[in-house]
C-alpha cells in the first residue's frame, strides 16, 4: 500500500517514518519543489520518495493531509476523488487567522476539507497526538501502555480502513462518530495530545 502525503511537517515526517518502519512506501509532498525534500526522503530510506502534491495525491492509495489548516483549499480535489483522505490539521487562529465557522462552532475543521473535497472520504486522524509520540508511543497489541487514539469519519468503509491502518502502527483506536464530533479531540479540549488508554479516552472526549 502506498500513502501520499500532502505536507511533510513534523507530523508528516513522523507518521510517514512510522509507516515505512512498517513496510509501507510513502510519498512525500509540499507546497515546493519534491527536490526540497531530498534529505526528508533520503532519512526515510528506500520506502520513501517525493513528488509534487498532484502527484502524491494520485499515487497514494490512502492519502495524508498534514498542513497548516488555512492552506485546506489548496488540495488538488481531482486526485483525490473517491480516496480515503486522513486529516490531521488543527485550527490555531493565531497561525491560521480567524476562520468564522469554527470560531461559531458551525463546522469542524474536517467537515471544512470533506466541503472541500466532495468525492472524498475524509477521517479526522493523528491531530490529537504529538508529532514525536507518534514514535515514542506506539506499542504492539496486548502491551499495557498501548494508547488509543480517537478518529472521526463520515463513512464507515473509510473509518475501517484506517482504524486497521492505526492498528497495525502500533495504537488502538476509538471511533468517536462522523465527522461533526471531531471537536471533541480538537486543540483546546481533554482529549488533546492526552496519553491514554480506552477508557481515560473515551472519559476526556466527553468532557469536550
Amino acid at each position: 500500500m502506498k500513502i501520499g502525503f500532502i505536507g511533510a511537517g513534523n507530523v508528516g515526517r513522523n507518521l510517514a517514518r512510522l509507516l515505512t518502519t512498517h513496510g509501507y512506501d510513502v510519498i512525500m509532498s509540499n507546497s515546493r519543489d519534491p527536490e526540497t525534500l531530498k534529505e526528508t526522503v533520503t532519512e526515510l530510506g528506500a520506502h520513501a520518495t517525493a513528488a509534487w502534491a498532484k502527484d502524491a495525491a494520485a499515487q497514494g492509495d490512502i492519502v495524508v493531509v498534514t498542513i497548516p489548516l488555512k492552506n485546506y483549499e489548496a488540495v488538488p480535489v481531482e486526485p483525490l476523488k473517491g480516496k480515503v483522505v486522513i486529516d490531521t490539521m488543527n485550527y490555531y487562529p493565531a497561525r491560521d487567522g480567524n476562520i468564522a465557522a469554527l470560531d461559531d462552532h458551525s463546522t469542524t475543521t474536517s467537515e471544512l476539507l470533506q466541503a472541500h473535497l466532495p468525492e472524498s472520504k475524509v477521517v479526522k486522524a493523528f491531530n490529537s497526538i504529538y508529532a514525536r509520540d507518534i514514535i515514542t508511543t506506539s506499542h504492539s497489541a496486548g502491551n499495557e501502555d498501548r494508547r488509543t487514539l480517537p478518529i472521526a469519519g463520515n463513512d464507515a468503509a473509510a473509518k475501517k480502513t484506517v482504524s486497521d491502518l492505526i492498528d497495525k502502527l502500533g495504537f488502538d483506536v476509538y471511533d468517536a462518530g462522523p465527522l461533526s464530533e471531531g471537536f471533541r479531540f480538537q486543540n483546546g479540549t481533554p482529549a488533546y495530545t492526552i496519553r491514554a488508554n480506552r477508557a481515560e479516552l473515551i472519559a476526556a472526549l466527553k468532557q469536550a
